[in-house]
């Protein structure tokens, strides 16, 4: 073997080796969305939706809590207009995901870019976002991504038997399953104080507004929570750098 052999060898192996290490990461995000899966799966169904659709559902759309929401609303008779406001709602953090790592993808070719998008989710940043790695690697993010793009589907697959044997599936509380993942995924970033006081901030407005029965609590909670923790981190935390 000579040099340009073995480079391109040992380039290939990393690529392997970053690919694997990803799907490792995010093994333990995809048991957690394991039952938020399985009630995704199982509400299709009960929405009117055959096996097929359900299916692609998860495999077009791959968005647990649009899915849900989509679900509900079809259930409810709403329309498609309040339908397409819900999901731009519930999907606007996407756009800041985005934002926190356009300097890592926007460099990428147009092929990488899209995949990433697609694979983009709450879980994948959690892994990936600049924050967690000094160099952001595309083979990590995408093993992560892909193996993630799996389980949902497989999780999801599993909801749509279930929910032709089994009647009241959602009646097992398989949607604890929603608020356990997030908060599996929000813990671990709680390293500052700014972070600590806009999650703190963020759970009691919302708690506020539901038990207020005002409902779009997110839409409060969200932004009125970013500005207490950047006011927070600009007034105490920059002072200390």
């Amino acid at each position: 073997m000579n040099q340009a052999e073995y480079v391109q060898y040992s380039c290939g192996n990393d690529k392997v080796k970053a690919f694997i290490k990803g799907a490792i990461a995010i093994l333990p995000l995809i048991v957690a969305v394991i039952p938020w899966g399985i009630l995704t799966g199982s509400l299709a169904i009960e929405s009117g939706l055959d096996p097929l659709q359900s299916q692609g559902f998860s495999a077009i759309v791959f968005a647990g809590a649009v899915q849900l929401a989509i679900m509900g609303m079809i259930q409810a008779g709403a329309g498609i207009a309040s339908i397409l406001i819900s999901v731009l709602f519930i999907t606007s953090r996407h756009f800041l995901y985005s934002m926190v790592m356009r300097s890592q993808i926007s460099s990428l070719p147009l092929r990488w870019r899209l995949s990433l998008g697609f694979l983009l989710t709450d879980e994948l940043f959690a892994i990936a976002n600049p924050g967690q790695h000094p160099k952001f690697d595309r083979w990590y993010a995408l093993g992560g991504g892909l193996f993630f793009y799996l389980g949902w589907n497989i999780a999801t697959l599993v909801g749509i038997i279930a929910g032709e044997q089994i009647d009241d599936l959602d009646s097992l509380g398989l949607d604890f399953a929603i608020a356990a993942t997030f908060i599996a995924l929000v813990i671990p970033m709680i390293k500052k104080g700014s972070v600590l006081l806009c999650v703190l901030t963020a759970t009691v407005v919302s708690i506020i507004s539901e038990y207020l029965h005002f409902q779009p609590s997110l839409l409060i909670a969200v932004p009125v929570a970013m500005l207490v923790g950047f006011l927070y981190a600009r007034s105490f935390e920059g002072s200390n750098e």
